[in-house]
């Protein structure tokens, strides 16, 4: 006999855990369950423990709006996200549903029954676990936990030293007293290279192009202000929605002024960085800002090692890997005792769970998305997705709002099916995410499409889309709903 919940969430990560608190707080009369298919809890935060982790976003927006962030500091590291996934977790009662070491393989939608049928293997009992929902709510990332991305280079086998991808970083790399290479520009790169250098010997960013990369105070001015004469509860949401829109002034002004900002972002470096330093060649990218994710150094953190002389740049293409380092195509030579490959990430939709409706294999990549949360042709199936140039939480609640409004339609209208069809030729597909990086570049094609315009598209503005899903009707023509 299987067990059957009303609401199935796959994963417990920043996603997974607002997904459940939402759910507990909208449609307490639901079952619900959380699979996990590791062993712990907080998702990408509990993985990555690479020296100096953070997120590049403030924890005023990456935090949930119903359990507001109390600290000081808005740019904070990964352990404190942790245990404030994990106490959120507690405090409302959904670490109790996690189901630990289930990871999702399948899930087949039967009209008939009106339910999924998820096919689950614990990893660590190895055995098959039953289960049946109403509604399948993934909330697994966009990328791989398995496996990391890291290019083909010619000669590893050679390398006396240790090679190790920031994915898979364990305690016992160390790095004190060495000669550090990091391959890599992007957000990884310049969040571990300051952390590094505290306790390396050297370490050098070797880049093949260089990024855009800003810096910003670490701890708001704003919200220490606001601390001072008024209480939490009111200046939270002041300090939040100053950032929301701070953000989204810096990305329009990037797509609509590119040249503006990129001299902006010039001038910030000048100040930063030592008199003389090369620049043009190190830290002017050559596509526009916000073409790809702007990266955020806490505090100018990179510059200050840069200026301290205990990190260097250099940007080339590595010829080959050597027995003490990395051979150059400009024909200079980096010696090295660890190599960090910070080359980026594998994206994956929904975790790799494999869909079916009815006996039809589900393809992802001939679907269009229903407000960036419903595939076409999948029922009672939503997806949380965050923002590519804001916070992941924004995006995510609103997802986790929509879904627990749609529930709450199809409960009050006797419907056991809700199914997105694009009936509109005028829409065409567009790709799911804009960006030209090379994790998204490689993988874009596996997801399903956004269309040209609402409710298929969903812009990249929190603000606007707020206003939009809270003013929708849940009974949206593009929706078909089917009775008892």
């Amino acid at each position: 006999m299987s067990e059957h919940v009303d609401v199935l969430i796959v994963g417990a990560g920043l996603a997974g855990v607002g997904a459940a608190c939402r759910l507990r707080q909208r449609c307490p009369d639901k079952t619900f369950a959380i699979v996990e298919a590791r062993g712990a809890i907080g998702g990408t935060w509990d993985l990555f423990r690479f020296p100096g982790i953070r997120s590049d976003s403030d924890m005023f927006t990456l935090s949930y709006p119903f359990r507001p962030w109390t600290g000081s500091r808005s740019i904070v590291d990964g352990s404190s996200i942790l245990d404030y996934v994990a106490e959120t977790a507690r405090e409302h009662g959904v670490d109790r549903r996690i189901r630990f070491h289930h990871r999702v393989v399948a899930a087949a939608w039967s009209s008939q029954d009106a339910r999924w049928t998820v096919e689950i293997e614990r990893g660590d009992t190895g055995e098959s676990v039953p289960l049946t929902c109403g509604f399948l709510f993934t909330c697994t990332g966009y990328y791989r936990y398995d496996e990391g991305y890291t290019p083909a280079f010619e000669g590893v086998e050679r390398f006396g030293g240790e090679i190790v991808h920031p994915q898979f970083w364990t305690d016992d790399v160390d790095h004190a007293g060495k000669r550090v290479v990091v391959i890599g520009s992007g957000a990884t790169a310049v969040t571990l290279i300051p952390a590094l250098a505290r306790e390396a010997r050297h370490v050098t960013m070797l880049q093949r192009s260089p990024s855009y990369i800003l810096s910003l105070p670490a701890i708001d001015p704003l919200a220490g202000l606001l601390g001072r004469v008024l209480p939490a509860r009111l200046a939270y949401p002041v300090v939040r929605w100053k950032n929301v829109l701070v953000a989204l002034a810096i990305y329009r002004f990037s797509r609509r002024r590119p040249a503006a900002m990129r001299r902006l972002l010039r001038k910030e470096l000048e100040k930063r960085l030592p008199a003389g330093f090369d620049i043009d060649t190190h830290f002017t990218p050559r596509y526009a800002p916000w073409d790809q994710r702007l990266c955020i150094v806490p505090d100018g953190d990179l510059f200050k090692a840069i200026a301290g002389g205990r990190v260097s740049v250099v940007t080339d293409r590595i010829e080959t890997f050597t027995e003490t380092g990395l051979a150059l195509a400009s024909g200079d030579e980096l010696e090295a005792d660890l190599v960090v490959t910070a080359t980026g990430l594998r994206m994956v939709p929904l975790g790799g769970i494999r869909l079916s409706v009815d006996g039809r294999d589900v393809e992802l990549a001939k679907e269009l998305l229903y407000r960036g949360m419903q595939i076409t042709g999948v029922p009672n199936m939503a997806f949380a997705f965050g923002y590519t140039n804001q916070s992941w939480t924004l995006g995510v609640d609103l997802t986790c709002e929509q879904v627990c409004r749609l529930l709450e339609h199809m409960d009050r209208h006797g419907y056991t099916a809700c199914t997105p069809r694009n009936r509109d030729p005028a829409v065409a597909g567009v790709p799911f995410a804009e960006l030209t990086s090379g994790y998204v570049l490689r993988a874009i094609g596996e997801f399903p499409s956004q269309g040209s315009k609402d409710p298929w598209r969903r812009e990249q503005n929190y603000a606007q889309n707020r206003r939009t899903m809270r003013r929708a009707r849940v009974d949206d023509p593009a929706l078909e709903f089917a009775g008892r």
